[in-house]
């Protein structure tokens, strides 16, 4: 054989995107640093320190007086009525919403998909402080006002995201109907809603776990519930009602990822069927109707009446507002202020998911759980018991992984604004404690996410460089790493887009951004500027969503 037909080796080769966007997040991360002080050295506040001290010790010693238990029982009511029925009503509106986004029921009418989306996109760009705050001047002090809140932005949300996997589903059925007469609407609702009801399902109890987050930060602003009580209780400087309050949040988010997490186990590992007989799952069944259950308490709980959203004041209230906003100003010096605002936007986001990427990837690793797999042996050899030391090495394991996974639960059942307000003890005003906040918040996001999906990852590789002797840190360097950058980014990114978004909450207690500005004109009621900042907010937030897409592309 001449030496011209020896195939030649495939060179590997760096992929230049890839390092033009490593180098390029460097060089922004910096950017963001440097613009909030972090080089300059003067943003310790050491007068804090002794108050920072006290909040500390308190967690030691939490309120349990029976007074106080009453008051938390009663808050935590509240807060689960207001999460159980957003997220009720964010599903539903998110299930018919989703017919007109998906990409199959447009077909090749793209111009009127694009058109769907971005009306779509304008509830969605706005956190539900800010839709709370909004709400409350049209429809007073109302138990809608919470409910709402949540309902809207998280209604366009679960609409894009249930398009989604209605687009991923096979179409055989959807044609099929089509082709027999149906319209698309028929064909949509009984084509492609069956095969992807278990992945709708699923996403439908994420949202309640993260309707439960968001009813406290809204109680934060005065919509009652936890975080009403907590914001009380912080206010006047009462550390141990505060930790109370902290670790009733921290039970009620494990009683909703532990709901949610059973449901998502039970879709994607469903019992066996027995003989030819289709059988119904009993464990989902009682779920949704514990869901419909919780729905229709919270209804009569909060005692809502659909009335008072179409009465004769919430009409002339909106038509004032709106009018009030129109034309939305347009002034120098105010659009002046949203720039450099924008920009202290931008960059407390950046520090923020830079702070929660690199504690979740050296988190993350202490908080996977183990797969209970037979350890190899030789052929004909009987497995070995596990000896002392390795009983010892497992129990520390298993003790580090509940400290860590406790932690990063804690640090997500705080809010940001509550990280906010206990960073400014030690450190000055400014974005960068508002930027560690939603860091902190998000990493124990992040953390979470980061070790699930290094917990599907296949076993093979880093079982295969155990038994062939490697180390601990080898295996994690050579057959864990390299395989886990790629979902690691991908849910950092997907993060930030949400941070760009909390950056409005700490912004609200005055830690810079869009969401100072937007609290300014709210205070003032200067509704033109109130107007131009939201439109920029999401203007903001569309761009943060398209370059996180390329991103992620490049990632890929």
């Amino acid at each position: 054989m001449s030496a011209a037909a020896v195939p030649a080796e495939p060179r590997l080769r760096r992929s230049r995107a890839r390092w033009a966007w490593a180098v390029g997040v460097l060089l922004v991360v910096g950017w963001s640093l440097a613009g909030a002080g972090a080089f300059s050295g003067e943003v310790l506040n050491p007068a804090g320190v002794r108050q920072f001290t006290r909040f500390a010790a308190g967690a030691l010693h939490p309120d349990l007086s029976a007074d106080f238990r009453g008051v938390l029982v009663t808050s935590t009511l509240v807060t689960v009525a207001y999460a159980a029925l957003g997220a009720a009503l964010a599903v539903l509106a998110g299930a018919l919403g989703a017919l007109a986004l998906t990409r199959t029921t447009w077909g090749r009418r793209r111009a009127g998909w694009v058109l769907a989306r971005a009306v779509v996109a304008v509830p969605r760009g706005l956190h539900e402080a800010v839709w709370g705050l909004l709400l409350v001047n049209v429809l007073g002090l109302n138990s809608w006002v919470g409910v709402l809140a949540i309902a809207v932005p998280y209604g366009a949300v679960s609409a894009k995201v249930f398009a989604d996997l209605l687009d991923e589903v096979p179409r055989g059925g959807y044609e099929a109907l089509l082709a027999a007469g149906a319209g698309r609407g028929v064909a949509a609702l009984y084509g492609l809603l069956p095969p992807a009801a278990g992945g709708l399902l699923a996403y439908a109890f994420y949202r309640l776990e993260c309707a439960v987050r968001s009813a406290v930060v809204l109680g934060l602003i005065g919509a009652g519930g936890l975080g009403y009580q907590l914001s009380l209780s912080f206010s006047s400087l009462r550390w141990e009602q505060v930790w109370s309050c902290v670790y009733a949040l921290t039970a009620l988010c494990v009683a909703a990822v532990v709901a949610g997490r059973a449901v998502r186990r039970r879709l994607s590992d469903p019992p066996p069927v027995r003989g030819d007989r289709l059988r119904r799952d009993a464990a989902l069944t009682w779920a949704g109707l514990a869901a419909l259950a919780l729905t229709a308490w919270s209804w009569w709980y909060l005692a809502v009446d659909p009335a008072t959203l179409v009465d004769v004041r919430a009409r002339e209230q909106v038509s004032y507002l709106a009018g009030l906003a129109w034309p939305v100003s347009t002034s120098g010096p105010l659009l002046h202020a949203l720039g450099r605002a924008a920009v202290d936007t931008v960059q407390m986001s950046v520090i923020a998911i830079a702070l929660a990427t690199a504690g979740a990837v050296l988190l993350s690793g202490l908080a996977v759980r183990p797969a209970h797999r037979r350890h190899p042996t030789h052929p004909g050899r009987a497995p070995r018991r596990p000896g002392v030391r390795r009983a010892a090495v497992v129990l520390v394991g298993a003790v580090v992984r509940g400290l860590v996974r406790g932690a990063l639960l804690l640090l997500r059942a705080v809010p940001p604004p509550v990280w906010a307000l206990v960073l400014l003890f030690v450190l000055r005003p400014g974005i960068l404690p508002g930027a560690l906040a939603l860091g902190i918040y998000t990493l124990g996001v992040l953390g979470r996410l980061t070790a699930e999906a290094l917990e599907e990852l296949d076993p093979r590789p880093a079982r295969a460089l155990t038994v062939l002797g490697a180390s601990a840190s080898g295996v994690w360097l050579y057959g864990v790493a390299p395989r886990a950058v790629g979902p690691v980014l991908a849910y950092a990114l997907y993060r930030w887009e949400v941070v760009i978004r909390d950056t409005v909450l700490v912004g609200l207690l005055g830690a810079g951004g869009l969401g100072a500005l937007l609290a300014t004109s709210l205070q003032t009621f200067d509704w033109p500027a109130v107007a131009t900042t939201l439109g920029v907010l999401v203007l903001l937030t569309l761009a943060v969503d398209l370059v996180s897409d390329r991103a992620r592309e490049v990632v890929r």
